[in-house]
């Protein structure tokens, strides 16, 4: 079955007693539509693979607000527009996390990694072979579908 542009899906069974996580992640895309991903440095499980660039919502703090400090904090740019194109749910063995992904339309500065961590631009089309988090897998279908669908309107 297809994913909808704005579908909540949960990836896998939620498990009883997980800490919940709540997150904010940017989609951002450059002048060629490809999609800005970052490289994961903590010390963790799942250090070196790769993710949209956010991270945690602060208790009390709104989803926007959190996207645009998350995105000052880790690559430097200053949002200046953004839609919410999709929210997940994922259960890690250690965690629940609950992710809105947002469509970063417009921002200022030049993205860099300002915690140590790798950036890198990549289609739409690349994004399967780009080794992201398991939580961030199922928006590659959804912004594939997107392209897709904007294609086949601007053949009509």
């Amino acid at each position: 079955m297809p994913l909808r542009v704005g579908q909540k899906i949960q990836a896998v069974p939620r498990q009883a007693g997980l800490i919940r996580l709540d997150v904010v992640a940017g989609i951002l895309r450059d002048a060629s539509g490809r999609v800005l991903i970052t490289e994961r440095v903590d010390d963790g499980p799942f250090h070196g693979l790769w993710e949209f660039p956010g991270g945690k919502i602060a208790p009390g703090e709104a989803p926007e607000a959190a996207l645009l400090r998350e995105l000052e904090e880790e690559v430097g740019v200053q949002p200046l527009a953004s839609e919410l194109f999709m929210r997940l749910e994922h259960d890690y063995p250690d965690q629940h996390v609950a992710i809105r992904f947002y469509l970063v339309t417009g921002w200022r500065n030049e993205p860099a990694g300002l915690e140590g961590q790798q950036l890198k631009w990549v289609a739409v089309t690349d994004l399967a072979d780009a080794d992201l988090l398991p939580a961030d897998k199922p928006v590659i279908a959804a912004l594939q579908e997107r392209e897709a669908v904007a294609a086949r309107q601007l053949s009509r």
